[in-house]
């Protein structure tokens, strides 16, 4: 859920190996590198006040909880209900940060156009699809499919982008991850008592995420906004693309439960807005390659949550599918190291 800001924004669950352009994410979903930056351009940054592997730890927890999150909150509102709030939310926090910043919003219709496709692939698609699908699935499934993102991304840059090459390694990576994915579903025992309709859609969450990923590399990779203005902006397109389509699908709530309110809340100001600053941070201390480790934690949190907090069952081929899964996605990430100048 990622999710995923790059300009270039770097996401947790990216399967590229270069820093690239920026979106916002999700999540559980996010890593990045500010747009244009280079070798000995970036400016001397005052070094925080919180190590940065408390913040890696709580970013991991918070992107963790996201899918529990989301049950709760669709246990008292509509699917694009929880989305809509999780996006107006989110955007509130980074508009804060924003005017905190004195940062602007992007300016051009070409850029806005990019966003406005960006905000769809990367926000308010794989945000509702989540929601649906964990109508019917438990949230442990839903944050396992999450962390086939890398896999899927690895697939598609090495069909969509020139420069991500297919390797031995790769390859067998991408085989080991979807030896994870069939183990998690049950194939042996043709994948009974699985809810078809709800893992599918979780699935489909974590493959927008690359196909978005992608997309603005192509488009708006070295733009001169930074990643700030960027995020702020697709997640207000977000926002205002689920504002649209939520009330035809969805009539207003009668009653306000609180409980899956606070969820609600939570999901949006934690898990999209704070988040993402917090991923940025990391990103610039400690680059990259380190952030997105973040990616190999949240289902295992995401289903330790699910078990205790929710009373979720759990079948041994779900924690044994999950850890195939994320060791064929990590190999897929794998590789010699640039040499030293």
């Amino acid at each position: 859920m990622c999710y995923e800001i790059h300009s270039v924004i770097v996401v947790p669950m990216s399967a590229t190996t270069e820093p690239r352009p920026a979106s916002a994410a999700a999540p559980p979903g996010a890593t990045s590198t500010p747009v244009g930056a280079g070798p000995g351009t970036a400016a001397p940054r005052p070094r925080p006040a919180l190590d940065w592997r408390l913040r890696f730890g709580a970013l991991s927890l918070v992107w963790g909880f996201s899918f529990l999150l989301i049950k709760v909150g669709t246990e008292g509102y509509a699917p694009f209900q929880v989305t809509l709030g999780r996006l107006v939310f989110g955007t509130l926090v980074l508009a804060a940060a924003m005017a905190w910043k004195r940062e602007r919003l992007p300016r051009g219709a070409r850029t806005w156009g990019h966003l406005t496709v960006a905000a769809l692939l990367l926000n308010a698609l794989p945000f509702s699809l989540f929601a649906y699908s964990e109508l019917t699935i438990p949230s442990t499934l839903a944050g396992i499919c999450n962390a086939t993102s890398p896999l899927w991304g690895m697939a598609l840059s090495m069909v969509a982008l020139s420069e991500d090459r297919p390797t031995r390694r790769r390859v067998a990576g991408l085989g080991i991850g979807f030896l994870g994915v069939l183990t998690v579903l049950g194939a042996w025992q043709g994948f009974h008592g699985l809810d078809t309709a709800g893992t599918t859609m979780a699935l489909l969450a974590s493959l927008s995420y690359p196909i978005g990923w992608i997309y603005v590399r192509r488009t708006l990779a070295g733009s001169s906004h930074s990643n700030l203005s960027l995020t702020g902006a697709q997640l207000l397109l977000a926002t205002a693309q689920l504002a649209v389509v939520t009330p035809l699908f969805t009539s207003f709530p009668t009653r306000f439960a609180l409980v899956p309110l606070l969820a609600v809340v939570a999901l949006g100001a934690l898990g999209t807005g704070l988040a993402v600053l917090v991923q940025y941070g990391l990103v610039s201390e400690v680059g990259p390659t380190t952030a997105q480790m973040v990616t190999y934690f949240i289902p295992v949190i995401a289903t330790a949550a699910g078990v205790a907090i929710l009373g979720e069952s759990l079948a041994w081929s779900t924690p044994v599918g999950a850890l195939v899964v994320l060791a064929g996605a990590a190999l897929t990430q794998s590789g010699p190291r640039p040499a030293k100048a």
